[in-house]
């Protein structure tokens, strides 16, 4: 379950990817773990430590008739089934999956090679209508549904731990929380394109996909008891139509730096650096900021700006950036030879125009009231988050509130404002408690027209 980065530049350097060497079973951890009560103190649980699947580290699948099998048992088996998936984030260019962990009460765990094995559609039929268990689904469920495996029912365990108020909903803090367990996550972050996998690596991938049945059960009740089940099972059935981050337009945008130009021209070095950068990381199959990091593209950018040819050689202060830039050292030019060579027509504008609302810092300017709104109503919302002990962004998306503050009716009642985030895409949920407070928001500040 590796976190997901940007898919343009992780700032690292590409001829320093890391190779792990496999690691000992930790032998050594903290014996007690402090947890919080119903009644707000603060006592100690003795942790157990889970080290090794309980049924053996399984074999790799990595052919047609395995993955028959694992099929064939996992339909025999019985419950929710635990899901997971691996990917090399900040190695790889996108965010394919290069491991899939399922495991079933009566079938046991499988691990599953999607690179050798690209479609696992037999998996999904085998599973048919059974829930299945996902920690932070958005991350996995894309790169998931790319070798045909898609939810039917779902269970998100860290989005059941934000909305259950827990402070901390990484696997391993939930798993520690609610089971007692501690659960090693130093390989969360690994390459795991490569191959074979190490096998204190499919140890830790086998041992995500076993905690997640009973941390399911345990974050459940906790849901059930707070009375926020209801809410939780809608979220979860949003999640079942997630396709991905809605896509950007001009991805280079979000080159780290562009900020500090000031130039149209060095918007134009940006877009083609990062273009060449991407195209060059598509063909290697490497994330690109091992190629050539956000920040020399944006050194390279402001240095040249202003510039009527490229210089001879480019170079950097930074030492890191330095050897990128010197590895790549003639594209790089020929590039910014292009790029200042092109006529001012085809300049890039140094923003794209909003279609959003503005800026909150600039709403006092624009629009007192919408100003005054805005301020109440996230008043009003951080009073329920805190008294719901829910994030307030899960509350009601902060985007959500700018959008219908900004573009809101004058006088709203409150379903109006329900009916409008609805059409936003809010839950049920969500418009029942936040459409109150942002009605409210607006009947104590009255538009003067």
């Amino acid at each position: 379950m590796t976190a997901v980065p940007s898919s343009s530049a992780t700032g690292t350097d590409e001829a320093a990817a890391p190779t792990e060497t496999p690691t000992e079973i930790p032998t050594e951890i903290p014996t007690e773990t402090p947890i919080q009560a119903a009644d707000g103190a603060t006592h100690a649980r003795p942790l157990t430590p889970l080290v090794v699947p309980r049924d053996g580290v399984p074999e790799v699948l990595t052919d047609e008739r395995s993955l028959a099998q694992a099929a064939e048992a996992i339909a025999a088996g019985s419950g929710p089934i635990g899901m997971d998936a691996e990917r090399a984030s900040g190695y790889r260019y996108g965010q394919r999956a290069y491991l899939v962990q399922v495991r079933r009460a009566g079938a046991g765990t499988f691990l599953v090679d999607p690179v050798a094995l690209p479609d696992l559609s037999p998996l999904e039929d085998a599973i048919g209508d059974a829930e299945w268990i996902v920690h932070a689904a958005t991350q996995d469920l894309v790169c998931l549904a790319e070798v045909g495996l898609r939810p039917r029912v779902l269970f998100d365990t860290e989005l059941g731990g934000r909305l259950a108020g827990l402070p901390r909903v990484g696997l391993g803090a939930m798993v520690e929380h609610y089971l007692g367990l501690q659960l090693a996550k130093e390989h969360s972050a690994v390459d795991w394109s490569v191959r074979p996998l190490p096998e204190p690596w499919l140890r830790y991938a086998a041992l995500d996909v076993e905690v997640l049945v009973d941390l399911r059960d345990a974050v459940g009740a906790d849901l059930e008891r707070q009375g926020k089940a209801g809410w939780a099972a809608e979220e979860f059935q949003s999640l079942l139509t997630f396709t991905g981050p809605e896509r950007r337009v001009d991805p280079w945008r979000r080159t780290s730096g562009i900020h500090r130009i000031r130039a149209r021209r060095g918007t134009a070095i940006v877009r083609e650096l990062w273009l060449w950068r991407d195209e060059l990381a598509q063909q290697r199959d490497v994330s690109p900021g091992r190629i050539v990091p956000d920040a020399a593209i944006a050194e390279i950018a402001i240095a040249h700006q202003r510039a009527e040819r490229a210089p001879r050689s480019l170079t950097s202060s930074d030492p890191r950036l330095a050897r990128s830039i010197r590895r790549h050292q003639e594209a790089l030019l020929e590039v910014l030879s292009e790029a200042l060579a092109l006529p001012e027509a085809d300049l890039p504008p140094l923003a794209l125009p909003s279609t959003g609302p503005p800026p909150p810092r600039t709403w006092a300017d624009k629009d007192p009231v919408a100003a005054a709104r805005l301020a109440r109503a996230r008043e009003l919302l951080a009073g329920l988050s805190q008294e719901l002990a829910i994030p307030v962004e899960n509350v009601l998306t902060p985007d959500l509130l700018r959008r219908y503050l900004w573009d809101g009716p004058p006088a709203p009642t409150t379903a109006d404002v329900a009916e409008a985030l609805a059409r936003m895409g809010a839950r049920r949920w969500q418009t029942s408690l936040a459409a109150p407070l942002i009605a409210r928001a607006c009947s104590e500040h009255p538009t003067t027209s």
